[in-house]
């Protein structure tokens, strides 16, 4: 949307809220001019001291061009970092610990538990030494004043009564990890989030009275208790319930827990009518009742028929496997595709089966720490729970560990790219004239029918919702769009 345009009724409706004073919340589907409403907040209350918060650095960096210079730029991280002591800022640049060195410091050894197989499998120090890792970083993004056993990950393969008696082992060592962190002295490299939790826990001030918090759907339960304690402001939190994808890593919907007034922005300025149907057809199936409105001036269709399949501008993926699978699949068809990813991530694949080939365990990636042999990698592969590493597990087997490290070495970089491949994860955010989403989602069985659970939902609204003009969905055999 143009910097200088009529707002909408709807935008003018989260003014008038904004105007009222109070806490408020306003929903904004997929581009629905998000950035454009809060400029207009920002730029029609210029006597208020305002905050804009970032959920990363590089939303920040764009809204410092967008936003007023009056208004404050930060995400809470850089907040956090410049308000906790010298010494503790300065033990984020140390070296940090391997998991291996952690778990043999604390005296942990590996241990043999049952997998959801009902085969038993070891957990290796290097993987305990990583789950204490993960677990203190879960706490120090909940609002939790002392680390939990819910807070440690467990691996989805080990059987869920181990993954309970994993998770209350370790939790002393989490605990002792986490003061540990605190300690300015110490030797070892600590993360943004324990600055972040250290920083939530001296019951900060934010010095502005009106807070605009972007992206709140994605917002961890630290930052909420943050902006929880911030009486003395108005906090206007903006997002989309539905761009929710990232509980894995401790995410909460502050759509849905924030106790404010709501107010919309349903009318994306992304793509036409066609398309704003297919994703109010997916948040119908999420319990939503309002849809999302097209543009009519903007021409999209969507493609079902993969006898049509269109070329598009990016190629949208559930998991990272079926992206390198696609990147193999690209340049052997002579294209030129870019995919959204670290050389080193498509390496680990092949570093990781090397490891297994030779009888040694593996512990990059992850999804390879668990087990012992490439034989067993590929018994799991091919079983109901592990499909998803299937597509890499064919690479190897059929071309070899070399091809991968090729693969990675042949990537054509975005602004040459015939197309590029993403992850719907790393895709967030984007937008491309024409996108095939490819389906790898995890389907589960109901009543004989294949449905999708509210997680790979939100995926799958997320990816449609990427493309401006062109949406191919072939590939899940006209079931999605005739829905």
């Amino acid at each position: 949307m143009p910097r200088s345009f009529t707002p909408t009724a709807e935008q003018e409706a989260a003014l008038r809220a904004v105007g009222s004073g109070g806490n408020i919340k306003v929903k904004a589907y997929a581009g629905a001019a998000k950035t454009s409403t809060l400029r207009l907040i920002a730029n029609r209350l210029p006597g208020r001291r305002g905050a804009y918060l970032a959920f990363n650095r590089e939303i920040a960096e764009y809204a410092r061009r967008e936003f007023p210079s009056s208004m404050l730029v930060r995400t809470m991280h850089s907040m956090a970092y410049g308000a906790v002591e010298r010494a503790l800022r300065e033990r984020m640049s140390l070296p940090v610990e391997p998991p291996q060195e952690l778990a043999a410091r604390y005296g942990i050894g590996g241990v043999d538990v049952p997998a959801i197989t009902g085969k038993t499998v070891e957990v290796a120090s290097f993987d305990l030494g990583r789950m204490i890792v993960d677990g203190l970083g879960r706490f120090c993004r909940s609002a939790d004043p002392e680390p939990r056993a819910a807070h440690i990950p467990v691996d989805e393969k080990i059987g869920e009564v181990a993954a309970r008696w994993l998770q209350e082992k370790l939790l002393p060592f989490v605990v002792r990890h986490w003061h540990e962190s605190l300690d300015p002295r110490g030797r070892n490299a600590i993360s943004p989030d324990v600055v972040l939790k250290v920083w939530s826990q001296s019951g900060p001030r934010i010095n502005a009275d009106l807070i605009l918090f972007d992206e709140a759907q994605d917002s961890d339960e630290v930052m909420l208790s943050v902006l929880g304690g911030q009486h003395h402001a108005q906090i206007v939190y903006v997002g989309d319930p539905y761009q929710q994808i990232y509980e894995w890593r401790g995410a909460v919907n502050a759509m849905s827990t924030i106790d404010a007034p709501e107010t919309r922005l349903t009318k994306s300025f992304r793509f036409g009518p066609t398309l704003a149907g297919l994703a109010s057809r997916i948040l119908q199936l999420l319990g939503e009742k309002v849809p999302v409105q097209g543009q009519e001036t903007i021409g999209s269709i969507v493609v079902d028929d993969p006898a049509q399949a269109p070329p598009v501008d990016a190629v949208l993926c559930r998991k990272n496997v079926t992206a390198i699978w696609r990147l193999a699949a690209g340049i052997e068809s002579g294209h030129k595709p870019a995919i959204r990813m670290r050389a080193g991530e498509i390496e680990a694949f092949a570093d990781g089966a090397e490891q297994l080939l030779a009888g040694r365990r593996a512990f990059r990636p992850a999804a390879f720490s668990l087990f012992e042999t490439w034989q067993e990698v590929q018994s799991f592969a091919r079983s109901a729970f592990g499909r998803d590493l299937l597509p890499v597990v064919q690479i190897v087997d059929e071309r070899g560990t070399g091809y991968l490290r090729a693969l990675a070495r042949h990537v054509t970089p975005e602004n040459g790219a015939d197309y590029v491949i993403s992850s719907i994860h790393r895709a967030k955010g984007l937008e491309y004239g024409r996108v095939r989403v490819i389906n790898d989602f995890r389907f589960r069985n109901t009543e004989g029918q294949p449905t999708l659970d509210e997680e790979e939902l939100r995926l799958l609204y997320v990816a449609v919702t990427r493309a401006r003009h062109v949406l191919d969905i072939s590939g899940f055999r006209a079931g999605l769009a005739g829905s």
